[in-house]
């Protein structure tokens, strides 16, 4: 009866491999040369989610709960317990929040984040969880500008703003800034920064700052997305990450005059949920 059990045992365990093998392979089937793009719907904050062609996984932001997990779990596969990036923009609540519990139920590899100080207990705890991480093997990074995030098979992540240590500064002015590229497509990921770092960057790269989807800064606050931003960019489409009948109004009115200025069409995490999109290097497509 024993020997029985241990070959039951023995089947089960190898079928389970098995299975494993089968679905890694259809998954890496799938992607067959693509880069996925989530901006993932966890109501008011930021989470998004990338998986490079080569299968390297980036998670930027994590909004303020738990709500990122179920996100994570109808958009990874289910026996993928590893994300090889995460990067914390920067110290608010509706950005690193849901991050700890990825930290906890994942393991990562690199931690990227600002150098901006938080002085809330929920900044304090997410940077104990970082320590603890580093403990486990992973690697932290504080992001400054010309930093090259390599995913593989041409894809990489830019480091666009902050451009040098910035402890002692506003949250959303030291937030990090980064450019998706792959291929002749790309991403402009603007965290929280307002129109004045918008500005500096206009000023520091003009029209390399051209990108198929644009994230609207700040969840479509009036404070980013300004003019001279949103023209150098010169998306096809924007995504307010936001959640549903928030108490700060956004997006702003005067931030949907603008994509309605230059006749971008906006997606809404609120309205569509989760926003996907689909590269292959040579043009974008929405899921």
């Amino acid at each position: 009866m024993r020997r029985s059990n241990a070959v039951l045992g023995f089947a089960i365990l190898l079928l389970s491999a098995s299975a494993i093998v089968i679905w890694t392979a259809v998954a890496a089937e799938g992607r067959a040369g693509k880069l996925t793009v989530s901006f993932l719907d966890i109501g008011q904050g930021d989470a998004i989610f990338i998986d490079a062609p080569s299968g390297r996984q980036v998670l930027i932001d994590g909004g303020s709960g738990r709500s990122v997990l179920r996100q994570l779990g109808k958009t990874m596969p289910w026996y993928d317990r590893s994300i090889d990036v995460i990067v914390g923009t920067h110290p608010d609540a509706d950005h690193i929040g849901g991050l700890i519990d990825v930290m906890e139920r994942y393991e990562i590899g690199t931690i990227v984040e600002s150098s901006v100080q938080g002085e809330t207990p929920l900044w304090n705890s997410f940077e104990k969880t970082v320590e603890e991480e580093e403990k486990d093997g992973a690697k932290a990074i504080t992001a400054q500008r010309g930093q090259i995030i390599d995913l593989g098979k041409g894809a990489y992540l830019e480091v666009l703003s902050p451009d040098r240590a910035v402890p002692g500064v506003e949250t959303n002015v030291g937030c990090v800034v980064t450019k998706l590229i792959y291929g002749d497509t790309s991403f402009m990921l603007s965290c929280d920064a307002p129109a004045a770092i918008e500005k500096y960057l206009v000023a520091l790269d003009g029209k390399l700052l051209h990108a198929n989807v644009l994230k609207a800064g700040h969840h479509g606050s009036k404070t980013s997305s300004s003019l001279p931003f949103v023209g150098f960019v010169d998306p096809e489409y924007a995504v307010y990450s936001r959640g549903c009948n928030n108490s700060y109004g956004h997006p702003n009115k005067e931030t949907i005059e603008t994509f309605a200025r230059f006749n971008i069409p906006t997606l809404d995490t609120c309205e569509e949920g989760t926003v996907t999109f689909v590269s292959d290097g040579k043009a974008v497509v929405l899921q």
